[in-house]
Protein backbone atom coordinates (compact mmCIF):
# COMPACT_ATOMS: atom_id res chain seq x y z
CA UNK A 1 0.00 0.00 0.00
CA UNK A 2 1.62 3.23 -0.84
CA UNK A 3 2.10 6.47 1.13
CA UNK A 4 -1.21 8.11 0.11
CA UNK A 5 -3.07 5.32 0.39
CA UNK A 6 -2.15 4.69 3.90
CA UNK A 7 -3.04 8.53 4.57
CA UNK A 8 -6.12 8.35 3.10
CA UNK A 9 -6.85 5.18 5.18
CA UNK A 10 -6.09 6.94 8.39
CA UNK A 11 -8.38 9.77 7.84
CA UNK A 12 -11.24 7.71 6.27
CA UNK A 13 -13.77 7.48 8.58
CA UNK A 14 -15.43 3.85 8.54
CA UNK A 15 -18.94 2.47 9.99
CA UNK A 16 -18.83 0.71 12.79
CA UNK A 17 -19.18 -3.59 12.53
CA UNK A 18 -21.41 -5.83 14.58
CA UNK A 19 -20.21 -7.77 16.67
CA UNK A 20 -19.48 -11.47 16.16
CA UNK A 21 -20.34 -14.68 18.54
CA UNK A 22 -16.81 -15.40 20.36
CA UNK A 23 -16.50 -19.16 20.35
CA UNK A 24 -14.71 -21.16 23.15
CA UNK A 25 -15.04 -24.51 21.57
CA UNK A 26 -13.28 -25.56 18.23
CA UNK A 27 -15.23 -25.94 15.34
CA UNK A 28 -14.01 -29.42 14.31
CA UNK A 29 -15.08 -31.23 17.53
CA UNK A 30 -18.71 -31.16 18.01
CA UNK A 31 -21.04 -32.96 19.97
CA UNK A 32 -24.39 -34.52 18.62
CA UNK A 33 -26.64 -33.17 21.80
CA UNK A 34 -28.74 -35.59 23.53
CA UNK A 35 -27.72 -37.82 20.67
CA UNK A 36 -25.92 -41.23 21.12
CA UNK A 37 -23.45 -39.88 18.26
CA UNK A 38 -19.75 -39.69 19.23
CA UNK A 39 -17.88 -35.73 19.07
CA UNK A 40 -16.68 -35.04 15.87
CA UNK A 41 -12.58 -35.12 16.35
CA UNK A 42 -10.79 -33.56 13.12
CA UNK A 43 -7.57 -35.77 13.21
CA UNK A 44 -9.41 -39.37 14.01
CA UNK A 45 -11.92 -38.44 11.27
CA UNK A 46 -8.97 -37.67 8.78
CA UNK A 47 -7.08 -40.96 9.48
CA UNK A 48 -10.52 -42.89 9.11
CA UNK A 49 -11.41 -41.18 6.01
CA UNK A 50 -8.33 -40.35 3.86
CA UNK A 51 -6.39 -43.07 5.03
CA UNK A 52 -8.45 -45.52 5.61
CA UNK A 53 -11.41 -45.34 3.78
CA UNK A 54 -10.96 -45.40 -0.50
CA UNK A 55 -14.01 -44.11 -1.58
CA UNK A 56 -13.73 -40.43 0.64
CA UNK A 57 -9.59 -40.44 -0.18
CA UNK A 58 -10.67 -40.79 -4.22
CA UNK A 59 -13.79 -38.47 -3.81
CA UNK A 60 -11.38 -35.65 -2.50
CA UNK A 61 -8.41 -36.44 -4.40
CA UNK A 62 -10.34 -36.30 -7.77
CA UNK A 63 -11.93 -32.51 -6.44
CA UNK A 64 -8.31 -31.49 -5.57
CA UNK A 65 -6.28 -32.16 -8.07
CA UNK A 66 -8.55 -31.08 -10.88
CA UNK A 67 -8.58 -27.72 -9.07
CA UNK A 68 -4.94 -28.36 -8.81
CA UNK A 69 -4.73 -28.61 -12.66
CA UNK A 70 -7.41 -26.60 -13.99
CA UNK A 71 -5.74 -23.70 -16.36
CA UNK A 72 -5.93 -20.38 -15.05
CA UNK A 73 -6.79 -17.53 -17.67
CA UNK A 74 -3.18 -15.35 -18.39
CA UNK A 75 -2.91 -12.72 -15.86
CA UNK A 76 0.15 -10.72 -14.23
CA UNK A 77 3.32 -13.29 -14.27
CA UNK A 78 4.48 -12.76 -10.20
CA UNK A 79 0.50 -13.12 -9.33
CA UNK A 80 0.78 -16.47 -12.03
CA UNK A 81 3.83 -17.56 -10.11
CA UNK A 82 2.53 -17.25 -6.15
CA UNK A 83 -0.71 -19.23 -6.95
CA UNK A 84 0.93 -21.88 -9.15
CA UNK A 85 3.97 -22.48 -7.42
CA UNK A 86 4.66 -25.32 -4.78
CA UNK A 87 5.61 -24.62 -1.02
CA UNK A 88 7.09 -26.80 1.12
CA UNK A 89 6.42 -29.43 -1.58
CA UNK A 90 2.94 -29.30 -2.17
CA UNK A 91 0.28 -27.69 -4.48
CA UNK A 92 -1.60 -24.28 -3.17
CA UNK A 93 -4.46 -24.85 -4.94
CA UNK A 94 -4.78 -28.77 -4.46
CA UNK A 95 -3.81 -28.37 -0.59
CA UNK A 96 -6.26 -25.61 -0.13
CA UNK A 97 -9.08 -27.60 -1.82
CA UNK A 98 -8.05 -30.62 0.15
CA UNK A 99 -8.40 -28.32 3.03
CA UNK A 100 -11.84 -26.83 2.69
CA UNK A 101 -13.26 -30.22 1.57
CA UNK A 102 -12.13 -32.03 4.97
CA UNK A 103 -11.81 -28.97 7.93
CA UNK A 104 -14.02 -26.28 6.22
CA UNK A 105 -11.37 -23.97 6.66
CA UNK A 106 -8.08 -22.79 4.41
CA UNK A 107 -5.84 -20.51 5.59
CA UNK A 108 -3.04 -19.18 3.24
CA UNK A 109 -0.34 -17.29 4.73
CA UNK A 110 1.48 -14.36 3.00
CA UNK A 111 5.48 -14.41 3.21
CA UNK A 112 6.56 -11.14 2.23
CA UNK A 113 10.49 -9.88 1.69
CA UNK A 114 12.31 -6.78 2.58
CA UNK A 115 10.04 -4.92 0.49
CA UNK A 116 6.93 -5.74 1.50
CA UNK A 117 6.15 -7.65 -1.47
CA UNK A 118 4.64 -11.39 -1.25
CA UNK A 119 7.43 -14.36 -2.19
CA UNK A 120 5.37 -16.98 -1.20
CA UNK A 121 1.65 -18.19 -0.05
CA UNK A 122 2.15 -21.27 2.19
CA UNK A 123 -1.62 -23.18 2.94
CA UNK A 124 -1.46 -23.60 6.96
CA UNK A 125 -2.91 -26.65 8.66
CA UNK A 126 -6.08 -25.79 9.80
CA UNK A 127 -6.38 -27.63 12.46
CA UNK A 128 -3.59 -25.89 14.37
CA UNK A 129 -4.59 -22.53 13.19
CA UNK A 130 -7.69 -20.71 15.52
CA UNK A 131 -8.93 -16.96 15.84
CA UNK A 132 -7.57 -14.61 18.46
CA UNK A 133 -10.61 -12.15 19.03
CA UNK A 134 -10.93 -8.43 19.87
CA UNK A 135 -13.45 -7.45 22.06
CA UNK A 136 -16.16 -7.01 19.44
CA UNK A 137 -15.85 -10.97 18.45
CA UNK A 138 -13.72 -10.08 14.59
CA UNK A 139 -10.52 -11.79 14.48
CA UNK A 140 -7.58 -9.55 15.01
CA UNK A 141 -5.03 -12.43 15.18
CA UNK A 142 -4.52 -16.04 14.03
CA UNK A 143 -2.70 -18.51 16.35
CA UNK A 144 -0.67 -21.21 14.90
CA UNK A 145 -0.06 -23.99 17.42
CA UNK A 146 2.44 -27.00 16.47
CA UNK A 147 3.02 -29.08 20.17
CA UNK A 148 4.22 -26.46 22.88
CA UNK A 149 4.76 -24.02 20.54
CA UNK A 150 2.86 -20.98 18.95
CA UNK A 151 3.12 -18.39 17.26
CA UNK A 152 0.59 -14.96 16.63
CA UNK A 153 0.26 -13.91 13.10
CA UNK A 154 -1.53 -10.54 12.99
CA UNK A 155 -4.46 -10.26 10.21
CA UNK A 156 -2.76 -7.15 8.96
CA UNK A 157 0.42 -5.23 8.74
CA UNK A 158 1.43 -2.08 10.09
CA UNK A 159 0.80 -0.55 6.68
CA UNK A 160 -1.99 -2.39 6.55
CA UNK A 161 -1.16 -5.17 4.16
CA UNK A 162 -3.05 -8.92 4.80
CA UNK A 163 -0.89 -11.23 6.01
CA UNK A 164 -3.03 -14.34 6.16
CA UNK A 165 -6.13 -15.20 4.17
CA UNK A 166 -8.65 -17.39 5.65
CA UNK A 167 -11.11 -19.09 3.08
CA UNK A 168 -13.88 -20.84 4.58
CA UNK A 169 -17.27 -23.22 3.60
CA UNK A 170 -20.25 -21.65 5.06
CA UNK A 171 -21.30 -22.22 8.29
CA UNK A 172 -24.77 -21.42 9.82
CA UNK A 173 -24.19 -21.19 12.73
CA UNK A 174 -20.13 -20.23 13.64
CA UNK A 175 -19.08 -16.85 13.27
CA UNK A 176 -15.31 -17.86 12.83
CA UNK A 177 -14.84 -20.78 11.41
CA UNK A 178 -16.33 -22.93 8.19
CA UNK A 179 -18.05 -26.36 8.02
CA UNK A 180 -15.98 -29.04 5.86
CA UNK A 181 -17.86 -32.10 3.99
CA UNK A 182 -16.19 -34.61 6.26
CA UNK A 183 -18.23 -33.39 8.91
CA UNK A 184 -21.11 -34.62 7.25
CA UNK A 185 -19.78 -37.78 5.31
CA UNK A 186 -18.21 -39.21 8.53
CA UNK A 187 -21.49 -41.34 9.98
CA UNK A 188 -21.58 -42.70 6.28
CA UNK A 189 -17.51 -43.24 6.35
CA UNK A 190 -17.46 -44.89 9.85
CA UNK A 191 -20.45 -47.07 7.97
CA UNK A 192 -18.59 -48.21 4.98
CA UNK A 193 -15.54 -48.87 7.15
CA UNK A 194 -17.36 -50.90 9.74
CA UNK A 195 -19.20 -52.96 6.51
CA UNK A 196 -15.74 -53.66 5.01
CA UNK A 197 -13.95 -54.73 8.84
CA UNK A 198 -16.89 -57.16 8.57
CA UNK A 199 -16.36 -58.32 4.93
CA UNK A 200 -13.33 -58.79 6.38
CA UNK A 201 -14.09 -61.07 9.37
CA UNK A 202 -16.17 -63.49 6.82
CA UNK A 203 -13.44 -63.73 4.33
CA UNK A 204 -11.76 -64.71 7.75
CA UNK A 205 -14.09 -67.52 8.36
CA UNK A 206 -14.42 -69.13 5.10
CA UNK A 207 -16.64 -65.63 3.43
CA UNK A 208 -19.89 -67.05 5.50
CA UNK A 209 -20.94 -68.48 8.44
CA UNK A 210 -20.05 -72.33 7.41
CA UNK A 211 -22.29 -74.17 10.00
CA UNK A 212 -21.78 -75.31 13.87
CA UNK A 213 -21.07 -78.78 15.54
CA UNK A 214 -23.66 -80.44 17.09
CA UNK A 215 -23.30 -83.43 19.65
CA UNK A 216 -25.55 -86.21 19.49
CA UNK A 217 -24.61 -88.44 22.34
CA UNK A 218 -27.88 -90.53 22.46
CA UNK A 219 -27.98 -90.40 25.91
CA UNK A 220 -28.88 -86.48 26.74
CA UNK A 221 -25.37 -85.61 27.79
CA UNK A 222 -23.72 -82.84 26.75
CA UNK A 223 -20.08 -82.19 26.30
CA UNK A 224 -17.34 -81.63 29.47
CA UNK A 225 -15.34 -78.60 29.68
CA UNK A 226 -12.74 -80.44 28.91
CA UNK A 227 -13.86 -81.48 25.78
CA UNK A 228 -15.85 -78.42 24.93
CA UNK A 229 -12.40 -76.09 24.95
CA UNK A 230 -10.35 -78.87 23.36
CA UNK A 231 -12.53 -78.99 20.18
CA UNK A 232 -13.23 -74.85 20.14
CA UNK A 233 -9.11 -74.71 20.21
CA UNK A 234 -8.70 -77.43 16.81
CA UNK A 235 -11.35 -75.81 15.17
CA UNK A 236 -9.88 -72.10 15.89
CA UNK A 237 -6.23 -73.82 15.03
CA UNK A 238 -6.85 -76.21 12.02
CA UNK A 239 -10.37 -75.17 10.31
CA UNK A 240 -11.04 -71.24 10.91
CA UNK A 241 -8.90 -68.33 8.52
CA UNK A 242 -8.36 -68.07 4.58
CA UNK A 243 -5.58 -70.27 4.51
CA UNK A 244 -7.88 -73.05 5.95
CA UNK A 245 -10.28 -73.10 3.93
CA UNK A 246 -11.83 -75.88 2.03
CA UNK A 247 -9.79 -78.17 4.68
CA UNK A 248 -12.20 -81.62 5.53
CA UNK A 249 -13.46 -81.92 8.79
CA UNK A 250 -12.93 -84.76 11.12
CA UNK A 251 -15.45 -85.59 13.35
CA UNK A 252 -15.39 -88.17 16.38
CA UNK A 253 -18.32 -90.06 17.34
CA UNK A 254 -21.23 -88.13 18.27
CA UNK A 255 -20.90 -85.03 16.46
CA UNK A 256 -22.61 -84.33 13.57
CA UNK A 257 -21.81 -81.24 11.28
CA UNK A 258 -24.89 -78.34 10.11
CA UNK A 259 -24.43 -76.27 7.49
CA UNK A 260 -25.51 -72.63 7.64
CA UNK A 261 -26.22 -70.37 5.25
CA UNK A 262 -26.11 -66.08 5.17
CA UNK A 263 -29.01 -64.95 6.61
CA UNK A 264 -31.05 -61.92 4.67
CA UNK A 265 -29.98 -59.61 7.67
CA UNK A 266 -25.98 -60.78 6.37
CA UNK A 267 -26.85 -60.09 3.31
CA UNK A 268 -27.75 -56.65 3.60
CA UNK A 269 -24.49 -55.62 4.40
CA UNK A 270 -23.21 -55.58 0.71
CA UNK A 271 -26.20 -53.28 0.29
CA UNK A 272 -25.63 -51.11 3.53
CA UNK A 273 -22.02 -50.52 2.07
CA UNK A 274 -22.88 -49.61 -1.23
CA UNK A 275 -24.92 -46.94 0.15
CA UNK A 276 -23.13 -45.28 2.52
CA UNK A 277 -20.05 -45.11 -0.51
CA UNK A 278 -23.07 -43.16 -2.34
CA UNK A 279 -23.24 -40.86 0.71
CA UNK A 280 -19.82 -40.16 1.18
CA UNK A 281 -19.33 -38.99 -2.69
CA UNK A 282 -22.75 -37.26 -2.25
CA UNK A 283 -21.10 -35.39 0.41
CA UNK A 284 -17.78 -34.29 -1.52
CA UNK A 285 -20.02 -33.63 -4.43
CA UNK A 286 -18.61 -36.54 -6.77
CA UNK A 287 -20.94 -38.03 -8.99
CA UNK A 288 -20.87 -42.40 -7.99
CA UNK A 289 -20.21 -43.53 -11.09
CA UNK A 290 -16.80 -41.57 -11.37
CA UNK A 291 -15.87 -43.35 -7.85
CA UNK A 292 -16.71 -47.13 -9.71
CA UNK A 293 -19.77 -47.61 -7.57
CA UNK A 294 -22.30 -50.02 -8.68
CA UNK A 295 -25.84 -49.61 -9.17
CA UNK A 296 -25.68 -46.00 -9.58
CA UNK A 297 -27.64 -45.12 -13.52
CA UNK A 298 -27.57 -41.37 -12.85
CA UNK A 299 -25.51 -40.34 -15.50
CA UNK A 300 -25.70 -41.98 -19.26
CA UNK A 301 -21.68 -42.11 -19.82
CA UNK A 302 -18.86 -40.86 -17.75
CA UNK A 303 -18.68 -37.97 -19.95
CA UNK A 304 -22.13 -36.39 -18.44
CA UNK A 305 -20.56 -37.11 -14.90
CA UNK A 306 -17.41 -35.73 -15.58
CA UNK A 307 -19.01 -32.55 -17.33
CA UNK A 308 -21.31 -32.47 -13.82
CA UNK A 309 -18.73 -32.78 -11.55
CA UNK A 310 -16.38 -29.62 -12.90
CA UNK A 311 -19.80 -27.72 -13.51
CA UNK A 312 -21.04 -28.51 -9.57
CA UNK A 313 -18.25 -29.11 -7.80
CA UNK A 314 -15.09 -27.96 -9.08
CA UNK A 315 -15.82 -24.98 -10.86
CA UNK A 316 -17.74 -23.24 -7.97
CA UNK A 317 -14.87 -24.50 -5.40
CA UNK A 318 -11.93 -23.28 -7.81
CA UNK A 319 -13.81 -20.02 -7.74
CA UNK A 320 -14.01 -19.34 -4.11
CA UNK A 321 -10.23 -20.05 -3.85
CA UNK A 322 -9.18 -18.10 -6.93
CA UNK A 323 -11.51 -14.93 -5.70
CA UNK A 324 -10.66 -15.75 -2.06
CA UNK A 325 -6.51 -15.52 -3.61
CA UNK A 326 -7.82 -12.62 -5.72
CA UNK A 327 -9.04 -10.31 -2.75
CA UNK A 328 -6.31 -11.02 -0.50
CA UNK A 329 -3.38 -10.25 -2.77
CA UNK A 330 -5.35 -6.95 -4.19
CA UNK A 331 -2.84 -4.76 -2.32
CA UNK A 332 -0.19 -5.88 -4.39
CA UNK A 333 -2.26 -6.88 -7.81
CA UNK A 334 -5.40 -4.23 -8.00
CA UNK A 335 -6.36 -5.47 -11.40
CA UNK A 336 -4.95 -8.84 -11.59
CA UNK A 337 -8.26 -11.40 -10.94
CA UNK A 338 -8.16 -15.15 -10.91
CA UNK A 339 -9.90 -17.13 -12.70
CA UNK A 340 -10.35 -20.78 -14.27
CA UNK A 341 -9.82 -20.88 -18.26
CA UNK A 342 -13.14 -22.52 -19.57
CA UNK A 343 -11.91 -23.02 -22.91
CA UNK A 344 -9.06 -24.94 -21.59
CA UNK A 345 -11.22 -27.81 -19.75
CA UNK A 346 -11.27 -31.18 -21.81
CA UNK A 347 -14.69 -31.32 -19.81
CA UNK A 348 -16.20 -28.26 -21.10
CA UNK A 349 -14.84 -28.39 -24.33
CA UNK A 350 -18.62 -29.17 -26.22
CA UNK A 351 -20.23 -26.65 -24.09
CA UNK A 352 -17.45 -24.05 -25.08
CA UNK A 353 -17.61 -24.70 -28.53
CA UNK A 354 -21.73 -24.47 -28.57
CA UNK A 355 -21.23 -20.94 -26.95
CA UNK A 356 -18.79 -20.15 -29.29
CA UNK A 357 -20.64 -21.11 -32.14
CA UNK A 358 -23.91 -19.12 -30.95
CA UNK A 359 -22.00 -16.40 -30.32
CA UNK A 360 -20.21 -16.02 -33.36
CA UNK A 361 -23.81 -16.02 -35.23
CA UNK A 362 -25.51 -13.44 -33.24
CA UNK A 363 -24.97 -10.75 -35.76
CA UNK A 364 -26.69 -8.06 -33.77
CA UNK A 365 -24.18 -8.25 -30.96
CA UNK A 366 -20.61 -6.08 -30.99
CA UNK A 367 -17.52 -7.25 -31.45
CA UNK A 368 -16.62 -6.82 -27.58
CA UNK A 369 -19.88 -7.28 -26.49
CA UNK A 370 -19.03 -10.75 -28.51
CA UNK A 371 -15.41 -11.11 -26.60
CA UNK A 372 -17.25 -10.20 -23.02
CA UNK A 373 -19.91 -12.78 -23.19
CA UNK A 374 -16.93 -15.28 -23.98
CA UNK A 375 -14.77 -14.50 -20.85
CA UNK A 376 -12.31 -12.10 -23.15
CA UNK A 377 -10.93 -8.88 -22.99
CA UNK A 378 -12.09 -6.12 -25.20
CA UNK A 379 -10.21 -6.18 -28.42
CA UNK A 380 -6.69 -3.31 -28.65
CA UNK A 381 -7.97 0.17 -30.59
CA UNK A 382 -4.90 -0.34 -32.65
CA UNK A 383 -6.51 -4.06 -33.94
CA UNK A 384 -9.78 -2.97 -34.32
CA UNK A 385 -9.54 -1.67 -37.94
CA UNK A 386 -7.07 -4.26 -38.79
Amino acid sequence: MSFLQSLAAAFKGTAARVPLARAYNSPWIMADGGMARAPFEYGRAVRRAYLDNPVAQRAVRLVAEGIGQAALVPTEPDLAVLVTATSAGQALLETLASHLLLHGNGYVQIIKDARGRPVELFALRPERVSAIVGPDGWPEAYAYRVGEQAISIPVEDEDASPNIIHIKAYHPADDHYGAGCLSAADQAVAIHNAASCWNRSLLDNAARPSGALVYDGGDGAGLTPDQFDRLKDELAQAFSGEGNAGRPLVLEGGLKWQSLSMSPADMDFAALKAAAARDIALAFGVPPMLLGLPGDATYANYREANRALWRLTLLPLAAKLLSALSEGLTTWFPDSPLTVDLDRVPALAEDRELLWSQVSKADFLSLDEKRAMLGLAPMPKNLENK
